[in-house]
């Protein structure tokens, strides 16, 4: 693993861990001027948050909500980019979950472009 792809699966990591833990506080340090976010929903495209301020503002909304719970799948990195495949629940239900991927790009140690994907009906 290059040197690269340490750093980025260190951020993958903090950044997942913020959602698990529900400390959005720990994102502060994670994202990146000029980020780009494309969010799972709606549907087809997700909606674009543009800039650090608005990513790193809907990222802690969710990361702050207690109702959530995120559980990673699978961490991945290659250089400057990474991919968690997490799930999330909103309840004891058995059908009140989704699963979904992040693909992202880490610069100069900061998330600067994420999209989410989720499995559909």
């Amino acid at each position: 693993m290059t040197a690269d792809s340490k750093v980025t699966r260190e951020i993958m990591e903090r950044f997942n861990s913020a959602f698990e833990a529900h400390r959005p506080e720990d994102l502060d340090d994670l994202i990146g001027e000029g980020c780009v976010l494309e969010n799972t929903t709606p549907a087809p495209d997700g909606a674009r948050y543009e800039g650090r301020e608005a990513c790193l503002n809907f990222w802690k909304g969710i990361a702050s909500s207690g109702d959530l719970v995120f559980e990673a799948e699978e961490i991945w990195a290659s250089e400057d980019r990474g991919i968690i495949r997490w799930q999330l629940r909103w309840s004891e239900r058995e059908a009140d979950r989704v699963r979904g991927v992040n693909v992202m790009r880490v610069r100069d140690g900061k998330i600067v472009e994420a999209q989410g994907y989720v499995k559909g009906p």
